[in-house]
C-alpha cells in the first residue's frame, strides 16, 4: 500500500529540485559547487595551473544529497604541465573539462588553459587565461509532468516546461592571477568573461553571467615540526549575490589532513584526506547544509584524486611530488 506521506515527501523534493532548476541564472546553481577548492584552484583560475612545476593530474566526483531523485552531480577532470622558459620564467599549458547536472538540467564546458609565471620575491606571480566552450541543455525526459503535480500548481499543461531536448553552445573565456609563496598564496579571476548566450531551442536564449572569484590561504606552523595548519578562503560573486567559504585544517607529517570548512549561509564541510606513496594525493569532503535546507535533504559527498610529478627527460627519470596547495 502506498504511503500518502512519502508521496507529498516526494513531490516535496521533485518541486525543490526543479524550481531551483528553474532559477539556473542565478550564479550559485550554474557555477559547480566543489568543497575542496582549495586543493585545486585551477577549477577557477587559469593561473593556478602548473602550480610547483609539477605535472598534474586531478579528477573530482560530487555527489549532493545522496538519494534524492535529480539531485545534482559534478565531475571535473583537469590535467597540466609546466615547461620552462628561462631561469625566471615559467610556463603552463592545460586542459579542463566540465560536466555538471541538476535536476533536468546540464552545465558542461572545456577549455583549454594558459599561464606565464615569473618569479617575484620570495614567491612566483602567475598570469593566465582559458579560452574553450560552455554547453547548457535541457533533458525533456528527466521531468515527469505528472510526478510534479501539486495541490498547488498542474504542470501537466504548464506549456513554459519543454517537451523535447534542448542543448546550446557558445565560446566561454576567463583569465585570472595567482602569486604563490611558500607560506601563503592568493588569486583573483574572471570566468565567463564574454558572458557567453547559449540559445536553447528557437526561443529561449540562456545568458551566463561572470562570475569574479577570490581566494587566499595562509600555512601556520607549530613547535611541532610535523605540524601544520592550513587556512583557506573562497568569495566569489557575480555582483548581484556572492558566496563566502572559509576553510581550516591541520596537517600531520606531510601526509595526513583534517579540517572543516564554513561555506555562508549554506553548508558545513568535513574535509579528511592523505597523500599517498608516488605523488597521488586522496580527499573526501562531506557536506551538511545548514537552515532549511537541513529538514528535506541529506549530505553530499565529495571524491578527489590527485596525480603530480616531475618529468625530466635529461635524466631520463620520474620524480613526484606533491603540488605547494597539496
Amino acid at each position: 500500500m502506498t504511503n500518502p506521506f512519502e508521496n507529498r515527501k516526494t513531490k516535496r523534493i521533485v518541486l525543490l529540485i526543479f524550481s531551483m532548476a528553474c532559477t539556473l541564472p542565478a550564479f550559485s546553481q550554474f557555477e559547480a559547487q566543489l568543497s575542496q577548492y582549495m586543493f585545486h584552484p585551477a577549477t577557477y583560475n587559469p593561473a593556478a595551473i602548473a602550480e610547483g612545476g609539477m605535472i598534474n593530474v586531478t579528477g573530482q566526483h560530487k555527489i549532493q544529497w545522496l538519494g534524492m531523485p535529480g539531485a545534482p552531480q559534478t565531475t571535473f577532470f583537469t590535467i597540466n604541465a609546466p615547461f620552462r622558459g628561462s631561469k625566471t620564467v615559467t610556463q603552463g599549458l592545460g586542459i579542463r573539462f566540465l560536466n555538471d547536472k541538476i535536476g533536468a538540467f546540464t552545465n558542461q564546458s572545456a577549455g583549454l588553459q594558459y599561464s606565464f609565471k615569473k618569479n617575484i620575491g620570495k614567491g612566483v606571480l602567475s598570469m593566465g587565461a582559458d579560452l574553450g566552450f560552455v554547453s547548457v541543455g535541457f533533458i525533456a525526459d528527466s521531468v515527469k509532468k505528472s510526478d510534479i503535480n501539486s495541490e498547488y500548481h498542474d504542470f501537466s499543461g504548464d506549456m513554459t516546461i519543454p517537451t523535447a531536448d534542448e542543448n546550446g553552445m557558445n565560446l566561454d573565456m576567463s583569465v585570472g592571477a595567482f602569486y604563490s609563496a611558500p607560506k601563503y598564496y592568493a588569486g583573483i579571476s574572471y570566468v565567463h568573461l564574454n558572458a557567453p548566450a547559449v540559445k536553447l531551442g528557437e526561443k529561449s536564449i540562456f545568458h551566463v553571467r561572470g562570475v569574479m572569484y577570490l581566494t587566499g590561504g595562509y600555512d601556520a606552523a607549530f613547535a611541532n615540526p610535523k605540524l601544520l595548519l592550513r587556512t583557506s578562503t573562497l568569495l566569489k560573486t557575480d555582483y548581484t549575490t556572492w558566496q563566502a567559504e572559509l576553510s581550516s585544517r591541520l596537517e600531520y607529517d606531510k601526509r595526513f589532513w583534517g579540517g572543516l570548512s564554513y561555506r555562508y549561509q549554506d553548508a558545513v564541510i568535513v574535509l579528511a584526506g592523505l597523500n599517498l606513496a608516488s605523488g597521488f594525493t586522496l580527499g573526501y569532503a562531506y557536506e551538511l547544509p545548514t537552515g532549511k535546507m537541513l529538514t528535506v535533504i541529506s549530505g553530499s559527498h565529495e571524491l578527489l584524486l590527485s596525480y603530480s610529478f616531475a618529468f625530466d627527460l635529461s635524466k631520463n627519470k620520474n620524480k613526484y611530488k606533491s603540488i605547494r596547495i597539496l
